[in-house]
Formats: structure tokens, C-alpha cells, sequence
């Protein structure tokens, strides 16, 4: 990736961590992906809320109150006994006899009458007059499945012929579950052996279509995300007895779309849905949530095929090129923000639109995407603090590399600055008395005590020349009293240099002196050098300047030669004495050049002569 510009690699890089997380999206083993976007979308209907319902649906249910209520005798004069599940079938047909003179548009048995009754083929009779009386009553059928080692055996439980054969229809009432068991979806036909069998809900919605109650036109076949209003109760319910007792007026149900169904648990007809996570949404309610989506045209949409996919890289690119190209807590934020955001624009899409649009793998691409710049940026980071570390002191590192871009603090280009040049007086000839090993522990630790020294004046380290040292001031940032930081750079040299001198002197059998000069002027200073190896360095006259300094302080013998450019900058600062005129090599015209005497004297006025 070379060839690329910075943005370009950050935005195909984030991409293919977006491309990463869409791809395990998919292997998706264990389903943690689907079932966590599937949880998303309960939240947005939590977020929602419910809401009434607007579809000519009564609920008639089948409850605990019913089972305690209603009575039967088996024979005339016995006493009434309490009614258990299965009720007679004569029940049923009283039930339908009193709910058909209310003239309804239709009546979902959600009711299994797959076997025989156990009261006699009279039981079963006079279900079947009461249903071809009425004639629009859609009765429920089970699709049962089998699953042994090597196949699947399904069967289907339609109801008796006896009882059918005046019903409108008969429907699968099954519904099938995603991966955490939840409910959420509707399917309108399963196909069965060689053919295609339509759903309870469907029949239902067609049977009301001859009465004028017509739907949204979703095919059958078709598998849709059910639009819940609610939770259990959000329809109108009837209690089941209270219809067999005449407690409500058949006109009730006039022109209604009635739905009879289990919402005892007992009878094991409930299921866990976005409104009811324990379980407890019994199936005659998902039915008739079913039946309002498709009344109403409602379903929630998914997102166009593809699209998540692509959001998902989109948002890993964003989140790279964020994270690499501002500061760590800036790009927290914008990428955090960018997250809400468009959570926020998930939950508008399902208000408005009813969208269901991935609220898992984007967010997920953005801190995936955010932690991998992060970790690069870290990377980058400290293996730019080591490089730079070699130069500057560790609170300047600290600011070029909080600039997020070392190129552009580091670029070279013309300024004012001061340099700074030290050597040890007669280091050949000292060195010449120790061996190579010593040598080394000596210079690793005269050059580790005097950087130390330039860093605590807001020095910067240029190189070292073996026991030279050169070193810049006012870069890479601005410094105004920098000809005064040289200064006191020198003056501690020679404080450091005594405490060096009284462990090495023994050894070195001389006397262990240091020679610094300075020098303020203009200079071309930053990143410079070849395209295999760049240095942060300055070159012009000004550093040459500096070096012929130094180099002249063992002719005047004096440990420090600052020229007429810095003294005018210090000597307010510093009590000095001027040493001449001098002609330096490569200079025509003389300088003028002093020597501090002593280290930095606060009380001093600027009326202090200097001379």
C-alpha cells in the first residue's frame, strides 16, 4: 500500500476490518451475530413502545377463568361437574351458534380438532352443523415434524372430515422461531409434500376480504417480520365463558374478525416476542398481531440485501481514518458520536420507515475499526517517541508526537535559533590511556549526564560527534529566551563536569575540561538528509559559526565563547567579559566574542556593566 496516499491506506485498511467483521458476521457458528441483531430489534420495539390496535379483531380466549367457570352434565338430573380440557365439542358448537348470530366477518378456530372426539361421533355432529351453519369459520391445522438420523418425516394434522367439511378452510397455526427461540416472524403457506398449504392467518384474512375486510397484499409463501403492537391483551379479549353465558351481546362481534384460541398456560400455547421476553404472548394473540400487520401493510422491512454489508466496511474505513488522523480523545469522541449517531438513525428508521437496519456489526466495525487505529496510533507513537528521543527532550517529544504529526512539526525550513557546541579538551590524547571498554563507559556516561543537561534547558540534541555534543535552541518549538537556555546549558556543563571529573581524573591521569561554544543566528533547521536516512539537524553559517567557537576556547582558555549575537541576547542575564575580536575560519569580517563568567544572577540589573 505503498503507492497510496495517507488516506487513502487508512480508508482501505478500516475497510477491511469492516470486510473482518463481516465475514465472521457470516461464518457465525454459535449465532452470537444474528442473535444479538435480533435482540436490536426487540430493543427498537421496546424503544417504541406499544401501541393500540386499529384492526377489526376481538380475541375470544380460552382461559383459566373459562375452565373455572363453565360446567357440564353428562346426564339429565347429574350434577353439573367442572369442565376439563378438551371441553365437548357441544360446547364449541354452542359457542359458534351464539358468536355466528352477531353476523361477524369471520371466526378463527385456533382450536385443534385432529382426532375424534371422545364423547362419540354426536360430540363431532354437532360441532360440524354449527360450523357449516355459520360458514366462515377457518379451523387449525399442525404441522408436525419429525427428525431421526438420516431424515425428517413431517406430518399434517388437519381436522377431522367430519368437522371440516363445512368450515371455510383449514390453515397451519405452527410458527417457526429464530435462533434464541424468540417469535418474530410469520410465514403465509409451508409447503407440504407435493403442494402448498396456507397458514391459519391467511385463510383468515381471506375469508374477511368476502366481507369487505381487505389486507395489505403480501403474497403467500411469503415470510414477513411482524409489526407487534403489543404485548398479551393489547386486542380486545373476550373470556370465553362469558360469550357461552350471554354476559355478551352477539352484536359484539358484528362485521369483527373473531379469533378463538388457548391463553390458559396450562394449555401450552405461549411464546416468548419482542413484547413479551418470558414467554408469555399466547399464540391466538401472535395470530391476530399477524393479521394487523398484513390488514394494515406493515411489516417490518430488513435492510436491502447488501447494504449492511456495505455499511459495515464503510464504517470500519471511518473509524481507521478518524482514530489515525486526530487525537486520541478527539477521535473517541467522534467515532462514540458517529456510533450514537447512527444508532439513533436505526431506531428513526424503524419509527418512520419501519427499516430494520443492523445495529450490531456497524457499531461493532466502529470500535473494532477505532481499536485498531488506536493500537497502530500507540504503536506508531512509541516507536516515534524512541526515534525522536535521540534529539529532543522527553516533554518536546511529548508535544510533537500530541501534534499527531511529527512530519509536519519536524519540516525544515528557515529560523532563529541558537546553537550550542561542546568537546573535551584533549579527549585523543585522554582517551589513548584508557582501553576501548573504558572509553565507551566514559562517553556513555559524559553524554547521557550533559543530554541530560541540554533537556533541562529546552535543548534539543543534533548529534553527537564522538565527545562532541552540538545542540539547537527555539526549535522545534519557539522558545524566546533560547540564547539563555545555551547559556545555562554551558554553565551546568561545567558544574556536571566536576562531578565527572572526580571519579574519572584518577584514570584519565589529566585534568578533565570542556570547551562550549555559541553562537544566535538564522539557520535552515529540521528534517534533512538523504531518502535513505533523514536527521533532524540545521546547516548554515550560523552552525558553522558555532563549531569555530568552540574550537577557539582552548586559544583564550576559557570554558565557554558566546559570540556578539547571543550576548545581546544574555547579558542582562549573565555577568561576562568580552575576549576581542577574532577572524574564525570561512569569516572575512571579525566577530566579537565574550565569555560568561558566572552562572544566572537574578538580582542583576540591566544596568550592570558587562564588560
Amino acid at each position: 500500500m505503498r503507492f497510496l496516499g495517507p488516506v487513502a491506506r487508512h480508508l482501505l485498511a478500516g475497510g477491511l476490518l469492516g470486510l473482518v467483521v463481516v465475514l465472521v458476521s457470516w461464518v457465525d457458528p454459535l449465532r452470537y451475530f444474528s442473535v444479538a441483531e435480533l435482540k436490536t430489534l426487540d430493543s427498537q420495539f421496546d424503544l417504541r413502545g406499544p401501541l393500540p390496535a386499529s384492526s377489526p379483531i376481538v380475541i375470544v380466549s380460552v382461559d383459566e377463568g373459562s375452565n373455572d367457570e363453565l360446567e357440564s352434565a353428562e346426564a339429565p338430573g347429574e350434577t353439573p361437574v367442572q369442565l376439563t380440557w378438551p371441553w365437548p365439542r357441544e360446547i364449541h358448537a354452542k359457542f359458534l351458534d351464539i358468536v355466528s348470530a352477531g353476523r361477524p366477518a369471520v371466526i378463527g378456530l385456533d382450536i385443534l380438532f385432529a382426532e375424534p372426539s371422545g364423547r362419540g361421533p354426536a360430540d363431532d355432529a354437532a360441532l360440524a352443523g354449527s360450523i357449516k351453519r355459520a360458514g366462515n369459520v377457518v379451523l387449525a391445522a399442525a404441522l408436525t415434524v419429525v427428525r431421526e438420523p438420516g431424515f425428517d418425516k413431517e406430518d399434517l394434522n388437519p381436522p377431522i372430515p367430519v368437522v371440516r367439511e363445512g368450515a371455510a378452510g383449514f390453515g397451519i397455526v405452527n410458527f417457526e422461531t429464530d435462533a434464541d427461540a424468540f417469535l418474530r416472524r410469520a410465514t403465509l403457506s409451508r409447503r407440504f409434500q407435493q403442494g402448498e398449504v396456507p397458514s391459519f392467518a391467511l385463510l383468515v384474512l381471506r375469508e374477511a376480504g368476502k366481507r369487505g375486510i381487505t389486507g395489505s397484499g403480501i403474497l403467500p409463501g411469503s415470510t414477513f417480520l411482524i409489526n407487534f403492537r403489543g404485548g398479551p391483551r393489547t386486542f380486545r379479549t373476550i373470556p370465553y365463558y362469558q360469550v357461552i353465558r350471554g354476559e355478551v351481546p352477539p352484536e359484539t362481534f358484528a362485521g369483527k374478525i373473531v379469533l378463538v384460541g388457548a391463553t390458559s398456560p396450562v394449555l401450552h400455547d405461549l411464546f416468548p416476542t419482542p413484547f413479551a421476553p418470558t414467554g408469555n404472548m399466547p399464540g391466538v394473540e401472535v395470530h391476530a398481531n399477524v393479521l394487523e400487520t398484513l390488514l394494515l401493510g406493515i411489516p417490518i422491512e430488513p435492510f436491502p440485501r447488501g447494504a449492511p454489508e456495505a455499511l459495515t466496511i464503510l464504517a470500519g474505513a471511518f473509524a481507521v481514518w478518524a482514530g489515525s488522523t486526530r487525537r486520541p480523545f478527539r477521535a473517541f469522541a467522534v467515532v462514540s458520536g458517529a456510533g450514537v449517531a447512527y444508532l439513533g438513525l436505526t431506531h428513526v428508521a424503524f419509527l418512520v420507515w419501519r427499516y430494520w437496519m443492523p445495529a450490531v456489526s456497524v457499531p461493532l466495525a466502529l470500535a473494532v475499526g477505532y481499536s485498531g487505529a488506536a493500537m497502530q496510533s500507540f504503536l506508531n507513537e512509541q516507536r516515534e517517541k524512541r526515534r525522536l528521543s535521540r534529539f529532543f527532550s522527553p516533554s518536546v517529544v511529548r508535544e510533537i508526537v500530541r501534534s499527531q504529526d511529527a512530519a509536519e512539526a519536524l519540516q525544515s525550513g528557515r529560523r532563529r535559533l541558537t546553537v550550542l557546541f561542546s568537546d573535551i579538551r584533549g579527549f585523543t590524547t585522554l582517551s589513548e590511556r584508557l582501553a576501548p571498554e573504558d572509553v565507551v563507559e566514559f562517553l556513555r556516561e559524559y553524554l547521557t549526564v550533559m543530554t541530560d543537561a541540554v533537556f533541562t534547558h529546552g535543548g534539543t540534541v543534533d548529534k553527537y560527534i564522538g565527545d562532541a555534543i552540538m545542540a539547537l535552541y527555539n526549535v522545534p518549538f519557539e522558545a524566546p529566551d533560547h540564547a539563555a537556555q545555551a547559556v545555562r546549558t554551558a554553565l551546568d556543563f561545567q558544574r556536571r563536569l566536576e562531578g565527572l571529573a572526580a571519579r574519572f581524573e584518577p584514570r584519565l591521569g589529566a585534568p578533565l575540561r570542556c570547551g562550549v561554544g555559541i553562537h544566535t543566528g538564522d539557520a535552515v533547521v529540521g528534517t534533512l538528509g538523504s531518502a535513505q536516512r533523514l536527521e533532524y539537524t540545521a546547516i548554515g553559517d550560523t552552525v558553522n559559526l558555532g563549531s569555530r567557537l568552540e574550537s577557539i576556547t582552548k586559544d583564550f582558555d576559557v570554558p565557554i565563547v558566546i559570540s556578539e549575537a547571543t550576548w545581546v541576547e544574555v547579558k542582562d542575564l549573565f555577568r561576562t567579559r568580552y575576549l576581542g575580536e577574532v577572524t574564525v575560519k570561512g569569516k572575512e569580517v571579525p566577530v566579537k566574542i565574550y565569555t560568561v563568567l558566572d552562572d544566572e544572577d537574578p538580582t542583576r540589573s540591566a544596568a550592570s556593566p558587562s564588560r
